[in-house]
């Protein structure tokens, strides 16, 4: 599975991948807002925002690619460890 995460901290970057791998799930991060941002997206099984650590342009480029192209979007307030834990494992169980 692959997996877009929106926001979050820069400097937890690597360790939202180390748990993304753990469940078995590619992964993209994107702390801050780049000029190509829609195309960077590509077509993931998933995007996941960090609603708290993120800008209103990125979250509105993320909803209209995961509009586009009919892609799971999952909203969390916190962007600690634990939060990215516990989406990975409702969505790697499909609810």
């Amino acid at each position: 599975m692959s997996v877009v995460i929106i926001g979050g901290n820069e400097r937890m970057e690597q360790q939202y991948k180390q748990i993304c791998k753990k469940h078995r799930c590619k992964a993209k991060v994107f702390t801050r807002m780049s000029g190509n941002l829609k195309t960077q997206i590509g077509q993931p099984d998933v995007i996941i925002l960090f609603t708290s650590t993120v800008a209103h342009k990125m979250v509105n480029c993320a909803l209209q690619e995961a509009k586009r192209h009919s892609i799971r979007v999952e909203r969390t307030h916190s962007s600690s460890a634990n939060a990215l834990e516990n989406v990975l494992e409702r969505v790697g169980s499909g609810y």
